[in-house]
């Protein structure tokens, strides 16, 4: 039996509207010195006609573009000479000028991951009430992470919520029990949407890019907290990293250490296994391991768990999210790159008191990139970082050719008896 994979006509594009602000860093000796002399030497209603002219142009498009445009003056203040004396327009004048819009979107809005969201309140009969993250690419090819809502039953339909095209990187502490300056802290206003939230990055080996988020609902007897392994990239080397949150408001970033902790594609199963953490992992950037840990932020070892053997996936294997728990064991979906670098979607199912035990793996693609899919930033790619079990409904997002996501489901009897009659 084959089992059909059903894509919704669900799509979710990059919007190069949607901008946040950064600090405008500026090369060169004294540039901000000899910016601070011309504002000061302009008189109280040049100064009053500048800045109400920039607020009238950018406050509809930020939430609290003042406080935005402060924070990056109190970012130089520690340096600006005493001979400056600046009254608040003019400090104010001066963030201005010290701050850049930057479009998080304007590359790409992909590898999306989903999981239930923590309130399933209000929802008819058959509905379950999702999250997905979502890797979303700007200038200069620096990723960070957002976050959509929406609905699916169990019947292969879903929607997503209305998304606000405002967006906000919200705060950030550094913990007082670490030594660790990549472990911080992210906190987002009560009133924020959870669309609204963007987790950009905030420490050195994130400098250039938070690259797909695995989340994963994980359940630890009573206690339910949602985890997300990700890439750090500093434009040299990559870093693995954990995010940790119970209401996708406030959020922990940790490293993650260990001689295992490397490569790319940690995925953390939602539950321990025989009293140990357990993650997917990818070894020597081809090969899927297995690794237990007893404590969630340090890995050493790691078991070789599939390697490259079909047709679509010799050139080399990953994981596409956190193993699913279903009666039959755990299935872990896969992705595979094939000739003329042909990414696509496979599954394999492991024993589930121990997982290092394959009970089955698909001699076939469930998806590949099809029609428009092949088209975008990198042709002929599907990926996706985590799927969704509903009832007999396991929900796919995928990315299209690392450019736009996109939305399928399978029905997960039809799957298990494929994998099982492939053993």
């Amino acid at each position: 039996m084959i089992t059909e994979i059903t894509r919704l006509p669900v799509k979710l594009k990059p919007d190069k509207r949607r901008v946040i602000t950064r600090q405008l860093c500026l090369i060169g000796p004294d540039r901000v010195q000899k910016i601070l002399k011309r504002i000061s030497n302009l008189n109280d209603q040049e100064v009053s006609d500048i800045l109400e002219e920039i607020l009238l142009d950018f406050n509809s498009r930020h939430k609290n573009f003042i406080n935005a445009i402060y924070n990056n003056y109190l970012k130089i203040e520690p340096d600006i000479p005493d001979h400056f004396f600046l009254n608040e327009k003019q400090k104010l004048l001066t963030g201005a000028f010290l701050t850049k819009e930057y479009s998080i979107q304007s590359a790409a809005l992909f590898n999306p991951s989903m999981v239930p969201h923590p309130d399933q309140s209000g929802l008819e009969k058959g509905q379950k009430r999702f999250i997905i993250s979502l890797r979303s690419t700007g200038e200069g090819h620096i990723s960070s992470i957002e976050f959509r809502a929406g609905i699916a039953d169990n019947k292969g339909h879903l929607t997503l919520n209305k998304y606000s095209e405002m967006a906000t990187t919200g705060s950030v502490e550094h913990p007082e029990n670490t030594d660790n300056e990549n472990n911080y802290d992210l906190s987002f206003p009560e009133d924020s949407d959870l669309s609204e939230r963007v987790i950009f990055p905030h420490s050195k080996i994130e400098l250039m890019g938070m690259e797909d988020l695995r989340l994963v609902l994980f359940e630890d007897g009573k206690e339910i907290t949602y985890f997300g392994t990700y890439t750090a990239y500093d434009g040299r080397k990559i870093s693995p990293q954990l995010l940790e949150t119970n209401d996708f408001r406030n959020f922990r970033i940790r490293t993650l250490m260990g001689t295992a902790a490397e490569d790319k594609g940690m995925a953390l199963f939602p539950e321990k296994i025989n009293g140990k953490y357990c993650m997917i992992s990818r070894q020597g950037g081809e090969n899927i391991s297995i690794m237990f840990s007893d404590k969630l932020y340090e890995w050493h070892d790691h078991h070789l768990l599939l390697e490259p053997k079909y047709p679509f996936e010799l050139a080399q294997m990953g994981n596409c999210g956190s193993p699913v728990k279903t009666p039959a064991g755990w299935l872990l979906l896969t992705h595979g790159v094939g000739p003329v670098r042909q990414y696509s979607i496979s599954a394999a199912l492991l024993d589930l008191n121990d997982p290092q035990k394959v009970i089955a793996r698909l001699d076939r693609p469930l998806l590949r990139a099809e029609g428009d899919e092949r088209e975008g930033y990198v042709p002929n790619v599907v990926y996706s970082c985590g799927g969704m079990l509903h009832d007999n409904i396991l929900y796919l997002p995928y990315a299209m050719s690392d450019s736009i996501t996109g939305f399928s489901w399978i029905d997960i009897k039809m799957l298990l008896n494929e994998l099982t009659e492939n053993k």
